[in-house]
């Protein structure tokens, strides 16, 4: 058993069986995962750990998910896994990479870039968006990874090398691993964010090249 397998399987069985938006419970033959807005729900439509990547594809609108961590997964499932190893496939399928970033976190290994770093090491296209300024970083944080319709990661990186938090308009428990980012109160695996995803980087350039867009027209 591969150790996020074996971290899987210790949380499930401890009782913590949340993860995003999914729900997670043992079974006789093994584990089922379905929507946490699904539960205790005998209309879900049966599906194979296989099924897990087109299930994260779209919402439930049939609007593609670019980002898989938005609080945007689609319903009316259920997944049956035989193991704790189909399990997090179907997990990382839905939330990639997620249980890999937890697993070095758990053993005191995960180490994280700030958001200022990240943007300065950008080429190309994207080098623009180092000329964000903080104003920007902060509105532009505060709505783009929002759990609320933005983003339900739990933001362990930081605005710059000064330790800033990246934005003053997220609630302290954006960054609280034991937090529920789905707002509920409950007891849930996080969804760790060590760096900047490359949407929001994209985002940050859109907003420099905006706002000069903007300061230039007559």
């Amino acid at each position: 058993m591969k150790e996020p397998e074996r971290l899987l399987e210790s949380l499930v069985t401890g009782k913590i069986s949340r993860i995003g938006q999914l729900e997670i419970s043992l079974s006789e033959n093994g584990f089922i995962l379905c929507h946490r807005e699904d539960v205790g729900r005998i209309d879900l439509q049966q599906c194979q750990v296989d099924d897990a990547v087109e299930i994260a594809k779209f919402d439930d609108k049939d609007r593609y998910r670019p980002l898989k961590t938005a609080p945007t997964l689609r319903r009316g499932w259920k997944i049956f896994a035989n193991n704790s190893e189909e399990a997090s496939r179907a997990i990382d399928a839905i939330y990639p990479g997620r249980l890999a970033v937890l697993h070095t976190f758990k053993g005191g290994r995960l180490s994280t870039t700030s958001l200022r770093e990240t943007l300065n090491r950008q080429s190309g296209m994207y080098r623009v968006a180092a000329k964000i300024s903080d104003e920007q970083v902060d509105a532009l944080v505060g709505n783009f990874c929002r759990s609320d319709g933005g983003c339900l990661r739990t933001i362990l990186w930081k605005r710059d090398e000064r330790k800033t938090v990246p934005s003053a308009k997220l609630p302290p428990e954006k960054f609280d691993p034991a937090a529920d980012q789905m707002g509920k109160g409950e007891t849930c695996i996080p969804l760790l964010c060590q760096e900047a995803c490359n949407l929001l980087v994209a985002a940050c350039r859109d907003m420099v090249k905006m706002e000069g867009a903007a300061s230039s027209a007559p």
